[in-house]
């Protein structure tokens, strides 16, 4: 093993779990492993690697749009730290848009 990767260690995962609406984003993808850290960092690294999903996810203001829901593990994140929650090693992130109809 090179000195280099010795030193970095391992990169710790999350998994982000993509809804069917936008599966295109994600070459078909239902879930992305990416590194974890707080939201913002996981969901710039999920745009990152599959460009499109800030513009699906975000407002012009920066902010979630409002029919997207996010949960950190099972938890709403509007309960947590909204997008500064810490996504820890191992966590699932789940991307849910707010269905409506009658």
């Amino acid at each position: 093993m090179s000195e280099a990767l010795a030193q970095e260690g391992p990169f710790m995962t999350v998994t982000v779990r993509i809804p069917t609406q936008l599966r295109e984003l994600s070459g078909g993808n239902a879930e992305v492993a990416l590194e974890s850290g707080s939201l913002t960092e996981v969901l710039a690294a999920l745009d990152a690697t599959h460009p499109g999903f800030r513009g699906r996810l975000f407002g012009d203001d920066g902010e979630l749009r409002r029919f997207v829901n996010v949960f950190v593990a099972d938890e709403d994140i509007r309960f947590l730290d909204g997008l500064g929650t810490p996504v820890a090693d191992g966590e699932v992130v789940s991307i849910v848009p707010a269905v409506a109809g009658g």
